[in-house]
């Protein structure tokens, strides 16, 4: 069944027109941060000439978790780090565009997708009445998931490079990463 949040009633509504959101206070943060912000000169294309793919978990912190800086990299994220066509779209402008030659796919342990069947996207349907127009790219075998990924993008004829693509789960416990083998 699809998770959809209570509407609230007018007195709440109304409450909570009085409280900021939490999109109120990333404007606000950024006013600072841009007081501080200096403009390096960097350029569009990734200094490391990687692309990541990665899931959208908030518990991978892709920069720290690799080591990379701001202009190290271009981070592609979506739910379960899966490569749709999408993600095939962002990699061939990576790539032709912009000058990356290597990509890493990440999983992670305890991703949301090892959890959904097909069925979410028939509730979905019957809920909102119109059929969704993505695939769910749900999956049970985390490995196996990365093999397929990595294998959709070796296999991929709009990509240029496909001698560097690499696969790994990110351990949500632990921090590790651990490489998984086509």
């Amino acid at each position: 069944m699809t998770m959809t949040p209570d509407l609230p009633s007018a007195q709440a509504a109304a409450s909570a027109e009085a409280v900021p959101s939490i999109i109120d206070s990333f404007v606000a943060r950024n006013r600072a941060y841009a007081a501080a912000y200096r403009d390096g000169g960097m350029d569009a294309r990734p200094v490391q000439r990687v692309a990541v793919v990665a899931c959208m978990d908030a518990r991978l912190d892709v920069h720290a978790a690799l080591g990379l800086e701001l202009g190290d990299c271009h981070v592609i994220r979506n739910a379960g780090g899966v490569v749709t066509d999408d993600t095939i779209r962002s990699l061939t402008v990576s790539q032709r565009a912009l000058g990356t030659r290597s990509i890493a796919l990440i999983h992670h342990t305890g991703c949301g997708l090892l959890n959904l069947t097909e069925n979410f996207r028939i509730e979905l349907e019957d809920e909102v009445g119109i059929r969704p127009s993505w695939a769910l790219e749900s999956f049970t075998d985390l490995e196996q998931d990365v093999r397929q990924s990595m294998a959709r993008v070796r296999t991929s004829p709009f990509l240029l490079h496909h001698d560097d693509i690499r696969g790994f789960v990110f351990d949500v416990h632990t921090g590790l990463l651990r490489e998984i083998q086509p």
